[in-house]
């Protein structure tokens, strides 16, 4: 803790206040390294027969807590010859050239090993750390300078705790590319969003290395097998999937699992949603969630504050109106004047936002604008009649007329991939938002209640228009679903399971796209960006951020 208090005030409070964490290649290489010395032996002898060894004495993953330092310690190795200890400890990369040896935060961790083995009663000389990649061994001198600045240290990482406010951002620091959390840290963003003239670096948006697994396939059968998972399908036959290459799991109607399966899956803090035949949203199983209770503290004393929940209701609110108008500007169809009229009411809507007196007001403009847009939703439909007969286009143009938004059951084809693709969006943020620590179920516009992600729907509203209308848009405009992919009866309209496959491919292609972000200026897939947007959120309501920033293209 102290050696990352150190290198990075910010880091050493998200892992052990926040208990925040990321596994990367380089934490992984780490663990490899330290497997042969983390096999404790034969602890050291005492301090009094310690000279009377004639032999070299090594004790491995040597623990030791003190407390007048106020630490613990578990030491790679301790050697003892001709009664002197010497602490080593053990580092993955190469030696650094640098005129003392090492560097500071590793100096100061071997000195505070020195300084418990001191207060045991052990004569301590120097320190050293082994360097595995370049296999070198490293001097530590053990100066008056050091020993002052490792107690300080200790100190100034006590005090930083207890104050309960996490220390800024590094800003431009040649330290962030390699860190394991700078994809929750997000320096460069933070300050950037504070007003920092210098461009955000792409370090904290990696490649999309993990998918979700979407099974659809009635009576499939999901199973561990290793570290895969062996997936039983009569229709599309047996198939296997890598477990580190799953993001998330997706279940679509009476679709089984296993509960070694599901155990494997918790292990590895991989969420499996669980959505009814027809794509409702009914939940979520995950592990033991996220440890970071400081952000859901904030979350919840912030969720009470009626102040703050209409502030963040209203900029919501208004980032929805914003991205319907971004829709209906680039996919419209019809008159232009028309055009203009329904772009004037939208932007006359967002203006009202500002003023709403109460969440209730509030939530009347957004229905407001909502009738507005789609009433318009129509002038952005345009089915393809290549290559068909008159009657068919005519029976094509009949099956996506759209008048108006309806659910439960939706009446019409339009309606049904609405409703598909807004449980599918919920299921996305719930399962991003559960993974940076926040609780899917609190919100601030959309009421609590039993079952009800009012967070995850709070969220979701920007996105709205951006991910679920424009899938819609794209599928029924180039003709990738057509009217023959959807069935209907006085219960509703639904998707045919070819369709529903259809559908849900191209949503999940949507979230592959690249975009570039509005405010950092650097590409990531949509997928990402909604785990970004949920690490803002986290920022905002720990104070960092006195709004959170919304997406908003252009």
């Amino acid at each position: 803790m102290v050696n990352e208090f150190v290198y990075c005030p910010r880091l050493a409070y998200l892992m052990w206040s926040q208990a925040e964490w990321a596994e990367t290649g380089d934490t992984v290489d780490g663990r490899r390294v330290h497997v042969r010395v983390d096999r404790p032996n034969a602890p050291l002898p005492d301090p009094e027969t310690l000279d009377e060894r004639e032999s070299k004495v090594v004790s491995r993953s040597l623990t030791l807590s003190s407390q007048t330092l106020g630490v613990i310690a578990k030491i790679d190795i301790a050697e003892a010859e001709d009664g002197v200890v010497t602490p080593v400890d053990y580092k993955r990369g190469k030696r650094p050239h640098v005129a003392q040896g090492a560097y500071e935060p590793e100096r100061v961790q071997v000195c505070l090993q020195a300084l418990l083995l001191e207060e045991h009663g052990y004569q301590v000389e120097e320190g050293a750390i082994w360097y595995a990649e370049s296999r070198e061994r490293v001097r530590v001198v053990l100066s008056d300078e050091l020993r002052i600045a490792a107690q300080e240290a200790v100190s100034r990482l006590r005090l930083t705790v207890a104050y309960g406010r996490i220390p800024p951002p590094l800003r431009d620091s040649p330290k962030c590319p390699r860190c394991a959390l700078v994809s929750i840290c997000l320096p460069d963003e933070m300050s950037a969003l504070s007003g920092s003239d210098l461009a955000p670096r792409p370090i904290a948006v990696g490649k999309d290395e993990a998918m979700p697994l979407i099974v659809q396939s009635q009576r499939a059968r999901i199973r561990k097998d290793g570290e895969t998972l062996k997936i039983a399908d009569e229709e599309q036959g047996n198939i296997t999937v890598r477990l580190n290459e799953v993001s998330d799991v997706a279940l679509f109607g009476n679709v089984s699992i296993t509960t070694p399966a599901l155990t494997a899956l918790m292990e590895r803090d991989i969420p499996v949603a669980f959505h009814s035949h027809g794509g409702w949203f009914r939940g979520m199983a995950q592990g033991m969630g996220h440890r970071n209770v400081e952000v859901r503290t904030a979350q919840y004393q912030r969720s009470f504050d009626v102040n703050h929940c209409l502030s963040f209701a209203r900029q919501l609110v208004a980032a929805k109106i914003i991205n319907q108008r971004t829709i209906v500007r680039r996919n419209w169809r019809g008159d232009r004047d028309q055009r203009k009229i329904v772009l004037d009411r939208l932007s006359g809507a967002r203006r009202s936002t500002k003023t709403a007196p109460s969440i209730s007001a509030l939530l009347g403009v957004e229905g407001d604008a909502a009738a507005i847009y789609f009433r318009a939703f129509a002038h952005l439909l345009a089915p393809p009649g290549k290559e068909k007969s008159k009657d068919a286009v005519e029976e094509e143009l009949a099956s996506f007329r759209f008048e108006a938004r309806n659910r439960r059951p939706p009446t019409d084809p339009v309606n049904a991939m609405l409703s598909l693709a807004y449980a599918m969006l919920t299921r996305h943020l719930t399962v991003a938002l559960a993974t940076v620590g926040l609780d899917p179920y609190r919100g601030f516009l959309h009421t609590s209640r039993y079952g009800k992600p009012a967070l995850a729907l709070d969220i979701m509203e920007p996105f709205r228009p951006i991910i679920a209308d424009s899938v819609v848009l794209a599928v029924v405009n180039t003709g990738e679903i057509s009217s023959e992919h959807f069935v209907s009866a006085l219960t509703g309209t639904s998707l045919t399971t070819t369709g529903r496959r259809r559908f849900v491919g191209a949503f999940e292609r949507r979230l592959s796209q690249e975009t570039t972000h509005p405010l950092f200026g650097y590409r990531l897939s949509m997928r990402r960006l909604l785990l970004l947007q949920a690490r803002l959120l986290c920022r905002h309501l720990l104070g960092e951020l006195p709004s959170y920033p919304h997406y908003l293209p252009r």
